[in-house]
């Protein structure tokens, strides 16, 4: 063995002894709460962080959505009382915590998280940072997809890849009326009950309720404007329906509808409630407001944080990096939940470029996930909810004749707004 081998095999050595003291060094409990499918995602991640730190034992809880956001805001408003090592939360609720809690958790740029910035988009980070903190790390996404009958738009005569454009979809919803007598409809619109076909045209346009500084309210910029135009006019060309969450799913699976329009974790809800239907269905990206506009926008998604209450943040983090900043770790929840990666390289994951056979065998991941980079960034801000019930009433009454323009309707919902949050309406 000559003089550089031996060196080489000392360093290996001593690598190999340092990362099974980090490994060893890590112990105890790490209690995380979630809910539903979210919860299992991060059961299934539970393996792969076992066999890194076999000395840690992870208890996930399962408390349901309203419930971990409930005991969350109690834990932080008693000073962190019984909180756990790990707090799953809704990217939209996210900023509610940062302000009136900034305290409450854990800045992850002190663990390193400013070290992983850039292997997850950045609009992933927009309502996850704060005082140029990151008080959460990304976790799944909802990049937008069209999910559509391939058997009804064959039956129409529609191809899914002309459909570049809105102009193009209400093209094709009308060759669906004239096929199937108007019975058939491109996609249902929650109006009245939600607004969520306006936000993600609208982010779509580079628009939301609030700038990306979450300073001024902006949802009557041109961007947003736009978008309510588009739902007003898929409305006039009676190419949509309208209908809760329960009555699109109904929808779906009675195929009164063709497609449906939604963050792509959408994709288990239509698997799972219409198995029969197996084979039928295909992905496009979302039609774009102009010819070589983006065709890229997000709805819904999660983080994960770390209370600053923690008793184990170093194994809290090591078990956020292993389930969020790795692929292994986002694909095994892929897999198992369908729960859609935020890691950039995850789409580069062979199982992405898989087909799927519920979907034809499709490669859908692939086709959603290479609209992430695209995502453009749009802030929620702890004034979420608010601005979402204003918007919600005024798409209504504007589809409903109220408003005279979209220009006027989001004028008057942009002072509703600053009514109820103090915020002040963009020049």
């Amino acid at each position: 063995m000559n003089k550089l081998t031996v060196l080489a095999t000392l360093a290996l050595a001593s690598a190999l002894t340092g990362t099974a003291s980090a490994q060893a060094d890590l112990s105890g409990t790490v209690t995380v709460w979630s809910w539903d499918v979210a919860a299992k995602a991060l059961q299934s991640t539970v393996p792969s962080f076992n066999k890194k730190y076999p000395n840690v034992k992870v208890n996930v809880v399962d408390l349901g959505n309203q419930n971990t956001y409930d005991r969350g805001l109690a834990g932080c408003a008693a000073g962190g009382t019984d909180l756990p090592d790990v707090y799953s939360i809704e990217n939209n609720e996210a900023e509610v915590f940062w302000a009136r809690f900034p305290n409450c958790f854990t800045d992850l740029n002190t663990l390193g998280a400013d070290k992983l910035a850039a292997q997850f988009p950045a609009f992933k980070w927009t309502e996850l940072m704060a005082g140029g903190k990151r008080y959460a790390m990304p976790w799944d996404s909802g990049p937008v997809a069209v999910f559509y009958r391939r058997d009804l738009y064959q039956q129409a005569g529609i191809n899914p890849a002309a459909i570049k454009t809105w102009d193009d979809f209400i093209a094709a919803g009308r060759k669906l009326n004239t096929k199937f007598a108007g019975k058939v409809k491109m996609g249902t619109v929650g109006n009245g009950k939600d607004d969520e076909w306006f936000r993600m045209l609208a982010n779509q346009n580079g628009c939301f309720y609030f700038n990306t500084a979450g300073t001024e309210i902006t949802v009557n910029q041109p961007g947003c404007v736009k978008a309510l135009d588009t739902v007003k006019k898929l409305y006039d060309a009676q190419v949509v329906t309208t209908g809760d969450w329960g009555g699109q799913i109904t929808n779906i699976k009675a195929g009164k509808t063709a497609s449906a329009m939604y963050g792509a974790w959408y994709e288990g809800t239509i698997r799972t409630n219409a198995p029969e239907l197996s084979g039928k269905w295909g992905v496009y990206p979302m039609p774009a407001s102009k010819p070589g506009g983006v065709r890229a926008a997000n709805l819904g998604g999660s983080a994960l944080s770390i209370p600053d209450s923690s008793k184990n943040k170093a194994a809290a983090y090591a078990f956020l990096q292993n389930a969020l900043a790795t692929t292994g770790g986002q694909v095994t929840m892929l897999k198992s939940e369908g729960l859609v990666p935020s890691l950039l390289s995850a789409s580069k994951d062979p199982y992405v470029a898989q087909g799927q056979a519920y979907w034809g065998n499709q490669k859908i991941w692939q086709t959603i996930l290479d609209t992430l980079g695209d995502v453009p960034q749009a802030r929620g801000t702890q004034f979420f909810q608010d601005a979402r019930q204003v918007v919600l009433v005024t798409q209504s009454d504007f589809i409903g004749g109220k408003y005279k323009t979209a220009q006027e309707a989001l004028d008057a919902a942009a002072r509703r707004i600053a009514s109820a949050t103090g915020l002040p309406v963009a020049k």
